[in-house]
């Protein structure tokens, strides 16, 4: 029957083409063609061959993508909702987009609503999925036309006006454009390392300037600079991106003085107040404590003879033993200035009572202390009066307290009587009847101890 109605269908062609009349041929196509095509088909509705080819069917397919070029280049390219189906290679064309059925048809059977985005070359994320079509989609416009890259829809929301780039992906996310993602700095010029991780974009592209932006510490920290400018331009040498007051700079290896004792906690501006680079210090410790120098330059500008780096006060080497007045016994514990009241140290006495008033003798015995008492501590006597006078302690003399017989206070010599009726007038129980020579009849042990007659 098929058969059939193909043979009278081609001789009716023939018959039409043999009459080469356009009332004819109107006249065919309206009996066979099955219904109008849709609107936009409407110019190849009188030339059926621009879509059919008769007796194959395979063919239509083929008609179609010579006519849709940009379909079929999605589908060689494997792009595009054509291009990403699975099936794409067996399906035919009318399968989904059946023609023939009214002007006013729509045969792209598109659903807004229940569209699978992710079957095109754009899948929806973050912000993207509560965005409205209308957004990217421009009315009049192709669907597939719309811009696939972040620079095609926000061009115009640049704040970077192009500077860097149109790969917008490098450092926004599409959750939000104001939420960044981290950006490898370390791709720079200027790998963020310390403190700097943590400074805002913003900090250092003022006015979203990043292309050509100086990379020296002092054309950003110019204004945070404590020094004025004084240290020059090289932040790097003496400071760490870590943190701005941590330094680094080693000052014995890098200058010829180096920092001890306490010269290591004295902030840098404490020596150099001027310029840096043209200033050039002493290295003496008179240049920078003269002002401090108690002695007012009477001991010299060699500080360092007496006087050491841990502390001004703490530590003093100088060698008393080289002066006139050796530090001996107790003397070598004693602070300087109990000695020193005057702070020329070359006017300091050096007579015992210069320093150690006489309160126990008061002037008895004369001014000479070293005579009796040891530098080890005053208890320790070192007097020797028999040796030492004309007067040997005999008998009873020996437990007798030096003031005994020594009674003058303030005297200019030590003053003593050297006779016994001198000091035992008093104790004379012969009232004076045998003369004043005891010594004749008495011993010093006792007096009730009398000599043997001679």
């Amino acid at each position: 029957m098929r058969a059939a109605l193909r043979i009278l269908l081609l001789l009716v062609t023939s018959l039409l083409l043999a009459a080469n009349t356009a009332h004819s041929q109107s006249l065919f196509e309206k009996l066979v063609m099955p219904g109008d095509v849709i609107e936009g088909h409407a110019k190849y509705e009188k030339t059926c061959e621009s879509c059919h080819e008769s007796f194959s069917k395979e063919s239509q397919r083929r008609l179609c993508l010579d006519c849709h070029k940009d379909v079929a280049k999605d589908i060689v390219d494997k792009k595009g909702m054509h291009g990403r189906r699975a099936d794409i290679v067996t399906v035919e064309c009318k399968h989904c987009h059946t023609d023939h059925k009214g002007r006013k048809e729509n045969i792209v059977q598109f659903d807004k609503q229940t569209f699978n985005h992710n079957q095109t070359d754009f899948e929806l994320k973050g912000a993207h999925r509560q965005t409205r079509c209308e957004g990217c989609h421009e009315a009049g416009k192709l669907y597939r036309a719309a811009a696939l890259t972040c620079i095609g829809c926000h061009k115009k929301d640049d704040t970077h006006k192009g500077d860097l780039g149109e790969d917008c992906s490098r450092c926004h996310s599409e959750d939000t454009w104001r939420k960044q993602k981290t950006y490898d700095h370390s791709k720079t010029k200027f790998p963020l390392e310390g403190a700097h991780k943590d400074v805002q974009c913003a900090g250092c592209h003022i006015g979203e300037r990043y292309k050509n932006l100086p990379r020296a510490c002092i054309d950003c920290h110019k204004a945070q600079d404590p020094h004025g400018g004084r240290y020059g331009s090289k932040c790097e040498t003496c400071h760490a991106s870590k943190k701005w007051k941590e330094t680094h700079f080693d000052h014995s290896k890098s200058t010829k003085f180096p920092l001890k004792g306490e010269h290591t906690t004295v902030k840098c501006d404490a020596c150099h107040k001027g310029d840096l680079y043209k200033e050039k210090l002493a290295v003496t410790c008179v240049s920078c404590h003269k002002k401090n120098d108690p002695h007012k330059g009477q001991l010299g500008s060699k500080c360092e003879s007496c006087h050491a780096e841990t502390g001004w006060r703490k530590k003093v080497a100088f060698d008393h033993d080289l002066t006139r007045f050796p530090l001996i016994g107790l003397h070598a514990a004693v602070p300087c200035e109990e000695c020193h009241r005057t702070e020329t140290y070359k006017d300091t006495p050096r007579a015992c009572e210069s320093c150690h008033k006489d309160k126990t003798h008061e002037g008895r015995l004369g001014a000479a202390c070293g005579r009796c008492h040891n530098p080890n501590g005053f208890a320790l006597w070192r007097f020797n009066h028999d040796k030492e006078t004309k007067y040997p302690l005999t008998g009873a003399h020996k437990g007798l307290q030096c003031h005994s017989c020594h009674t003058v206070k303030g005297a200019a010599k030590v003053t003593a009587p050297s006779t016994c009726y001198a000091c035992h007038s008093a104790d004379d129980a012969h009232r004076g009847a045998f003369g004043r020579n005891c010594e004749t009849c008495h011993v010093t042990e006792t007096f009730r101890q009398r000599r043997a007659r001679q």
